[in-house]
């Protein structure tokens, strides 16, 4: 629900949600035509895709896991989990592995772009859609002239339910 700026002022809420972001600073990427972004201070690094060691009866959106100096990580296939279309790995794709609270976690991406700072200004609310399409995951949209950047809370759909990939860490 947006809010006014009265009606923030007497609620005490923020009326952008986004500015409660730990950075401004995204690292942008793309999924087909779209391109999404992530806060920078939860990126550990970026990798080329490479080999995948598959694991049985994992969903389809979990590619496998790589060893990256000793430590296994699950490699999440975010164009898969989006339901974007069929998953082609060229020499753009790559894989970025994230810290999420403690856990290493890698998803492949088309490619990436660029390390954006978004002022608050840049920010927006996500959109609703009521129960049509689920935005839980949108922290919210940035501006960049012609640019629409998809920020993605990607710690909060790495612990969502359907992947419990941050949950089964805690166990």
């Amino acid at each position: 629900m947006l809010l006014t700026q009265a009606a923030a002022a007497n609620t005490g809420e923020s009326l952008n949600p986004v500015r409660n972001l730990a950075s401004s600073e995204f690292l942008i990427f793309r999924l087909g035509k779209e391109e999404y972004g992530i806060e920078i201070l939860k990126v550990q690094e970026i990798r080329g895709y490479d080999a995948i060691t598959r694991i049985a009866n994992a969903p389809e959106f979990i590619k496998g896991v790589i060893n990256l100096r000793g430590v296994i990580v699950p490699i999440v296939d975010m164009r898969i989990k989006f339901n974007l279309g069929e998953a082609l790995y060229g020499q753009f794709t790559v894989v970025i592995i994230l810290n999420l609270s403690g856990r290493v976690i890698g998803i492949v991406v088309d490619g990436v772009s660029d390390v954006i700072n978004l002022d608050t200004e840049q920010l927006r609310p996500a959109p609703e859609f009521g129960g049509v399409i689920d935005t839980e995951y949108i922290i919210g949209l940035g501006t960049v002239e012609a640019r629409m950047l998809i920020l993605v809370d990607i710690e909060r759909l790495m612990s969502s339910p359907d992947m419990g990939i941050l949950e089964q860490a805690a166990k």
